[in-house]
């Protein structure tokens, strides 16, 4: 699997994995940098919708608003994969600049 390839499918939620466990030989700093931004971003999406269903408990109504931020996790997404696309190292926005420097196991696996 190309580096690029990488890149694109770490913005794809469960194929995170795939991304990160296919071609690790052909990892490089642009893949890892992809892969820490698509990480970031399925655990807030996962946090949210876990932090939105105990809200759906309380007030089955705010929930039904709140509901909606789910398309902006799928726009940032779709950014993700543009910029990945491109080959361009940008931050995904609003919260990409917070996993810059995070999930340091991923810069362990540099070949």
């Amino acid at each position: 699997m190309t580096p690029k390839t990488q890149s694109i499918l770490s913005y794809i939620g469960i194929l995170w994995l795939a991304a990160y466990f296919g071609g690790k030989s052909q990892r490089t700093d642009f893949c890892i940098y992809h892969l820490k931004q698509g990480l970031g971003l399925w655990l807030v999406a996962v946090l949210f919708n876990v932090i939105l269903f105990f809200i759906s408990m309380v007030s089955p109504w705010l929930a039904g608003i709140l509901g909606y931020i789910g398309i902006l996790f799928l726009i940032v997404m779709v950014i993700g994969i543009i910029n990945a696309v491109n080959d361009v190292k940008k931050p995904l926005p609003v919260i990409g600049e917070m996993f810059d420097t995070q999930f340091p196991f991923l810069d362990k696996e540099k070949p």
